[in-house]
This record gives structure tokens, C-alpha cells and sequence, in this order.
């Protein structure tokens, strides 16, 4: 399982941050973001693998089911 930052919401102002770089904003006037949105994964492969259960309630919330 992994609750993480989404990837793709990641890299998205990653190159917003590289576009105003290009721009000619200086990094260290750029501000902090803290990720907004969050992604709940689990992997049903790795949890066969390691004898473990994952309750159908806990399946229904993820974000994203890798099986």
C-alpha cells in the first residue's frame, strides 16, 4: 500500500516550475508547494506475495487497485 503525493499532479508544477525558471524567475524567489492531492495504492500482487489479506472495505477506498 502507498499514500503518496499524485505522480502526475507531481510533475505537473514541477514543469510549471521549470517554465518560469526558462522565464528567467530566480529559483530561490520561487515559493514551497506543499501537494494538494494524494493517491491511496495497492498492490494485490505484492500482498499474495507476502500472505496478506486485504480487506474489500480498504479495496473499495484506494485510488487505484494493481492487481
Amino acid at each position: 500500500m502507498s499514500y503518496s503525493a499524485s505522480l502526475d499532479d507531481t510533475f505537473r508544477v514541477a514543469g510549471s516550475y521549470v517554465g518560469r525558471i526558462l522565464k528567467g524567475e530566480k529559483p530561490a524567489d520561487l515559493p514551497v508547494q506543499q501537494a494538494s492531492k494524494f493517491e491511496f495504492v495497492i498492490n494485490l500482487n505484492t500482498a499474495k506475495a507476502l500472505g496478506l489479506t486485504v480487506p474489500q472495505a480498504l479495496l473499495a477506498t484506494a485510488d487505484e487497485v494493481i492487481e
